[in-house]
């Protein structure tokens, strides 16, 4: 495991009510003995990514916790008339630090551009949220032996607004929520060329320091075998998420 402090993310997609969030997070403080800010004794750092109306529940529920939150996504702009949207003012307001952009779901379900994803990017830096920028290959790209070459224009058209912070996830499509997973090989491979790229476009001092998170399917069972993988900081979890049991679970197989 390499000496960056890992990082995992629970994104909880459409799911829960504000009932239901209340209870998973007091089950979840339940579990790590109270003591999240060492997570039972583990040096993770954690953040959630839930759907917008939860943001003020989780944000009363988890206060003087160390549990950080995002946004699931965000407009470029700061304000303004777009409908069904939110802005980096508006998530920071609700006590968020940061946002995911570029989400496979979003690119395919809202046919969302790299040039999008870029500027949902740059807009994160100008209201202070820490973008968590998600890259990866869908079925048939990796079929067709596209994965390395999907994966290097994503990362330098999210990566043109020169960020200060960010954050990368690799989540190859083709395993989201289809209960299949990268093997830790193929995860370090992908992983391994986003960390040569990210040298090549801002230096080996920041490729050195990101945080490569896997997001494909990880689970309790596959963790541990991933997060030895010496490119592989972190996870950015789906389904597992939602069972504070499960979730708890992927971050302490991230060790201390």
């Amino acid at each position: 495991m390499s000496a960056r402090r890992p990082l995992v993310g629970g994104n909880w997609k459409m799911h829960l009510t504000s009932a239901e969030a209340r209870d998973w997070a007091a089950r979840f403080g339940r579990q790590a003995g109270g003591q999240t800010g060492r997570l039972a004794g583990r040096q993770a750092e954690v953040v959630l990514f839930p759907s917008f109306p939860l943001l003020p529940v989780l944000a009363r529920a988890l206060t003087g916790s160390p549990v950080a939150l995002g946004g699931q996504d965000l407009h470029p702009a700061a304000s303004g008339a777009h409908t069904g949207d939110v802005s980096g003012p508006q998530l920071a307001d609700a006590g968020c630090s940061w946002v995911l952009c570029g989400h496979s779901e979003r690119r395919q379900d809202h046919g969302e551009t790299d040039a999008e994803v870029a500027a949902k990017v740059a807009a994160a830096g100008r209201h202070g949220l820490v973008p968590l920028v998600c890259l990866g290959e869908t079925a048939g790209e990796r079929r067709g032996g596209e994965t390395f070459a999907v994966l290097t224009r994503q990362l330098r058209a999210a990566l043109e607004p020169r960020p200060e912070r960010f954050a990368l996830a690799y989540e190859p499509v083709w395993a989201i929520g289809t209960g299949d997973t990268a093997t830790p090989e193929t995860a370090q491979e992908a992983h391994a060329v986003l960390r040569r790229t990210l040298s090549e476009i801002l230096g080996a001092a920041v490729a050195a320091r990101c945080r490569i998170l896997y997001g494909g399917s990880a689970n309790p069972d596959n963790a541990a075998a991933l997060i030895a993988q010496p490119d592989l900081d972190g996870f950015l979890v789906g389904g597992a998420s939602l069972d504070p049991d499960r979730f708890l679970a992927i971050i302490r197989a991230c060790g201390p």
